[in-house]
């Protein structure tokens, strides 16, 4: 018997020749390949072959896919799913026919697709344009309604997003809404003026009114580091039952001659004239939105004051290392927030509600105003975008209860699901598929690192 270990053995010399063929041909095929050979460990290092070079249109998908916008719309397209389940759910039609679903399933399916198409046709009629109208001048007028809702939703989602960039957090609309309506609406109806001299008046009074409220918060938080949203939201209940009290002692803003808490009526030259004529809610309100659009734009993208506030909403400490006054920038981002946001209130008094208002003039306006921020992802262009979304829901929510029978909470709860999905982006990207951002394809296939491994 032979030694295996030995150095005379036959077999072991035909195997080290035969490892020393395959070390040879590993090394030529390195050589050849560019590769590189570790001589201490006796084998090469497969260098992988350059990245194959994407195009402009997969690089256009990628950025789309893994982009904020597309979150957005899918978290619109996701609550109204959810808010067609819902409404199906609800449906009388659908609980007496899923009593016999596993006798006639067809029945349950027609009578599920009758109720969500019947609602949401209907909510497009309430919102967009009614196809059974015979002119195209009465069908386009819940258009007309939808960006009436939208008018002070605009505005007001303007102040919230403004404050956002800035790293604030404006959780008093609602407050900054009242103190302008109250001293809007009191200019309005107190003094007689000549048109167009007693409404820019009131306006004036009135975004000034919103200014002042906001920038109570920002001087405390700039002075004392008082929490933003602790004040507010404290404010909001100061401006509360201030206006209350207003509306309840005569001399101020109650109604003459009334024991309602309601003021009079505003007077005809300050009010907001109608864009289309009497037939439709839609004023002026609406192209001083649009101003108001343009103006954050500018200021955010375009001018100095924009740059130290995004520095600042970034960060902080940064800016001021860089030379930026961060107190100074906090106290003007809630001028200018109530400002937008007072705009608001003038709209509901100057335009909207002219014949008198209560305490509910903001209609809950101050907290959409939040959800229409989010949605917009606090961008002049994706707050007017959701503004007018948020306006058709409102529209067309009203639509759907009064055709169908929808029950109107389902539209607030397609809204919250809205914030919900807008706020779990990672949610929203698992359910579609979607590439996290900043992913990229992979760059080497597996048949070519077969290929480059021979």
């Amino acid at each position: 018997m032979s030694d295996s270990h030995s150095p005379h053995d036959p077999t072991a010399a035909r195997a080290e020749r035969a490892t020393d063929v395959a070390s040879a041909t590993d090394a030529d095929i390195a050589l050849e390949g560019g590769a590189a050979v570790d001589p201490a460990a006796g084998a090469r290092v497969v260098t992988p072959p350059p990245a194959p070079e994407e195009n402009r249109w997969s690089r256009a998908l990628r950025e789309i896919a893994t982009g904020n916008a597309i979150i957005s719309v899918l978290a619109v397209i996701l609550a109204l799913v959810v808010g067609a389940i819902m409404i199906a759910a609800t449906d009388e039609n659908v609980q007496a026919a899923s009593a016999y679903f596993f006798a006639r399933p067809g029945d349950t399916l027609a009578a599920i697709w009758q109720s969500v198409s019947g609602a949401y046709a209907s909510f497009f009629q309430g919102a967009i344009y009614n196809f059974r109208r015979p002119e195209f001048a009465t069908g386009i007028k819940p258009l007309t309604e939808t960006l009436t809702f939208a008018t002070p939703l605009i505005a007001a989602g303007l102040g919230v997003a403004l404050a956002f960039r800035v790293g604030m957090f404006n959780i008093g609309g609602r407050g900054q809404m009242l103190v302008a309506a109250a001293a809007g609406g009191w200019v309005a109806f107190s003094f007689d003026l000549p048109w167009g001299i007693h409404m820019l008046i009131a306006l004036v009074a009135g975004v000034a009114a919103g200014a002042i409220w906001a920038g109570i918060a920002g001087v405390l938080k700039a002075r004392t580091g008082a929490h933003e949203v602790i004040v507010t939201i404290m404010l909001n209940y100061v401006a509360y039952y201030l206006v209350y009290y207003m509306l309840r002692t005569p001399g101020l803003l109650q109604a003459p001659g009334s024991s309602n808490p309601t003021t009079p009526p505003m007077k005809d030259t300050a009010v907001f004239p109608d864009l289309f004529g009497s037939g439709y809610n839609l004023h002026f309100g609406f192209i001083l939105s649009l101003v108001a659009v343009v103006l954050v734009w500018w200021i955010l993208e375009r001018s100095s004051l924009g740059f130290r506030f995004r520095a600042v909403g970034l960060n902080p400490n940064a800016a001021r290392v860089a030379g930026i006054n961060v107190k100074s920038m906090y106290v003007y981002a809630m001028l200018i927030s109530g400002a937008l946001i007072g705009l608001a209130g003038v709209d509901q008094v100057l335009g909207t509600v002219t014949t008198g208002f209560s305490s509910g003039i903001d209609a809950g306006i101050g907290f959409d105003a939040i959800t229409v921020a989010l949605l917009g992802r606090s961008t002049p262009v994706g707050v007017l975008v959701a503004g007018i979304l948020f306006g058709a829901f409102k529209a067309g929510g009203f639509a759907m209860q009064a055709a169908n029978g929808v029950p109107i909470d389902i539209v607030l709860v397609v809204q919250s699901l809205i914030v919900l999905f807008i706020a779990a982006p990672p949610l929203v990207r698992a359910i579609f598929r979607l590439p996290a951002p900043g992913a990229r394809q992979p760059k080497v296939r597996a048949a070519k690192k077969k290929e480059a491994a021979r």
